[in-house]
């Protein structure tokens, strides 16, 4: 086999190849043995009809072209092995020649990873919020504890923001009931988002009794781009009515004696999940300033490729389909840099790294780790969630020489961040405010 490579563009070349027939002939062997053994032909058992009459009857070139997906196959990867060529995406084969006992020529272009150098990893240097709990904080934490243990109670006043109200529902379209829109003693917080677009404003300042219409128009579904008229009716109107914040309610929602103990404990909850909200904003700060301190040409045709796959359905409008493309070519740079980081720094992924993102991972697709991992070997996408590892760790290797600040001025020390979600998941596990009390107003009994 010969191979050639020329350089189209810094991120694309185009491969010529060319294999000697004496090459294609175990290729070609292979292909009567599998054509053998699918065919019937009156005479012979299965799998073994002569080659002689197989090309009588299936023909010659069939076979031939049969060997020849083998055979681009394996002498592609050959030829991008002896290039030392990085392809992405799928190479575009192109056969030259390919007749009867002489060889076969083709070409393939492709999109290849770029030469590009990587920065000093202490020139990246971020800011960040300072990990500072405040009085107010506390206080809304304190305001939502109490919440939970709160109970609602009727008034004769008009609804406001937080107030939670029972009401019945229709809608309609054109005079024609919405039956999606037809329900009964629904209980809702005003002001607390979710509902129907609109339905706060119409319904605020409504009191008991009180019928409220507003008219929206849905942009999916059966209704998609027409409007629906809605009508509400009040049937009550409640409001919270919390616990007061003494020693009384600390014994009542948690572990502690008095409501010092628990404001205390609270404001340790909380510098904690500051330090990991940190953390978080620190890595994707690093991770965007690392990618924009890189001058990397994005291989368009690879991108071309993503896009194209993604809505090969024809789904989406115009700008959909330029916010795809945008995150894709941001995403391939982003691949293309840590994965040179990774190779530089020669970083290498454990069985324990692999299973601990398995068990990060499987939650959200609502699968076991074991269940996850079976589907990614199905799947054939092993291989990529190594690399998505690997990614992970290169980006931690540039996390720990960047320079990160806060908005203090003072260094940020992430390394503390491993104790403070250990620290975290264990109070989860065994949370002393995490007490059920069964009230007979408590909101939990709305739905």
């Amino acid at each position: 086999m010969k191979s050639a490579v020329e350089t189209l563009s810094p991120t694309r070349v185009k491969l010529t190849v060319e294999v000697p027939f004496e090459e294609i002939t175990p290729s070609l062997d292979a292909a009567y043995k599998r054509i053998a053994a699918q065919i019937s032909v009156p005479g012979f058992r299965k799998g073994k009809v002569p080659n002689r009459v197989i090309d009588q009857r299936i023909g010659r070139a069939a076979v031939l072209d049969e060997a020849a997906n083998d055979v681009i196959g394996s002498s592609l990867d050959a030829a991008l092995r002896e290039n030392d060529i990085r392809p992405l995406g799928r190479p575009e084969v192109d056969v030259q020649t390919y007749e009867d006992s002489q060889p076969l020529a083709f070409t393939a272009e492709m999109d290849v990873v770029p030469e590009f150098d990587l920065p000093a990893y202490d020139s990246i240097e971020v800011v960040v919020d300072a990990a500072e709990v405040t009085d107010a904080d506390v206080d809304e934490q304190l305001t939502s504890l109490r919440t939970r243990f709160g109970s609602l109670a009727t008034v004769e006043r008009a609804a406001a923001s937080g107030d939670v109200i029972l009401f019945d529902l229709s809608g309609e379209h054109d005079g024609e009931v919405v039956e999606d829109l037809v329900a009964t003693a629904l209980s809702y917080e005003l002001g607390q988002g979710g509902m129907l677009p609109g339905f706060d404003e119409a319904v605020d300042g409504a009191s008991a009794g009180d019928v409220r219409t507003f008219a929206f128009t849905p942009e999916g579904g059966e209704y998609a781009d027409k409007e629906i008229s809605v009508e509400v009716k009040v049937l009550t109107v409640r409001e919270r009515e919390l616990p007061a914040a003494d020693d009384d309610f600390a014994q009542l929602a948690s572990e502690f004696d008095t409501i010092d103990e628990l404001r205390a404990d609270l404001q340790d909850r909380l510098a904690k999940v500051k330090l990991l909200e940190q953390g978080y904003a620190a890595r994707e700060k690093v991770a965007e300033a690392l990618i924009e301190a890189v001058d990397l040409p994005v291989p368009e045709g690879a991108v071309q490729q993503q896009i194209e796959e993604h809505f090969a359905d024809g789904h989406g409008d115009d700008d959909h389909r330029e916010e795809f493309e945008k995150n894709a070519r941001e995403s391939l740079k982003s691949q293309l840099v840590l994965d040179k980081i990774a190779d530089a720094e020669e970083l290498a992924v454990t069985e324990a790294e692999l299973s601990q993102w398995l068990v990060a991972q499987a939650p959200r697709y609502g699968m076991t780790p074991d269940q996850f991992a079976q589907e990614l070997v199905n799947a054939g996408q092993v291989p990529a969630a190594v690399a998505e590892v690997r990614r992970s760790k290169a980006l931690a290797h540039v996390l720990e020489h960047a320079r990160i600040v806060d908005t203090n001025g003072d260094v940020v020390d992430l390394n503390q961040l491993d104790t403070v979600v250990n620290e975290l998941e264990d109070e989860a596990g065994h949370d002393g405010h995490d007490h059920d009390h069964d009230h007979d107003d408590h909101e939990g009994h709305n739905h």
